[in-house]
Order: structure tokens, then sequence, then C-alpha cells
């Protein structure tokens, strides 16, 4: 399923957490358990009803699936030459030039 909109994203991430979850022949109850987080909570997470994102991290975790998140956030090398001389690190974006 190609996702488009962020309710349809939120439906593919959970049906894959989902099918992970029978394919590993783990219980809703203990998932949730090993995530430290409510059965309602991982839930709303597989039906796409909306979860917060330390529940995606705990139950990616508790399936033993960090690969996961470390597709999404890769752990970067900080390199002397990409850090700013003047003024520390960025706190926003500038406006656009019109």
């Amino acid at each position: 399923m190609q996702a488009n909109t962020i309710e349809e994203f939120e439906a593919d991430i959970g049906q894959q957490i989902k099918s992970l979850r029978l394919k590993l022949n783990i219980e809703r109850a203990t998932s949730a358990l090993r995530a430290g987080c409510s059965v309602s909570a991982l839930k709303n997470l597989e039906s796409g009803n909306g979860s917060t994102l330390r529940t995606l991290i705990a139950i990616v975790r508790a399936l033993g699936r960090e690969d996961w998140l470390r597709n999404v956030a890769p752990m970067a090398t900080i390199s002397p030459l990409n850090i700013p001389t003047a003024g520390g690190i960025r706190q926003r974006a500038r406006a656009s030039k019109k």
C-alpha cells in the first residue's frame, strides 16, 4: 500500500507492527508488557488510531526491530568540517527570500 496521508502512514506502520508481532507469535498483552505500555496503547498503534513516539519506540524495541528506528534516524558521525564556526548550533530555519 502506498501511503500518502499521515493517516495512511499510521495505518501502514500499525499493520507492519501487528504483522511482525503475529509472525513472532507474541500476544498483544505480552508485547505491551515487554514494552512497558498498556494494551490499549498497542491496540491504538496497530490500528493506526494514533500513538505516541514513546509507544512506537517501545513496541519496536520489544519486538526486536531497532533496525527500523536506525533506518529512520541513522546515527550520524560528526565531522569537524560540519560544525558551525560561529554561533553554535542552529535553532531555527531562515525565512525564504522573496
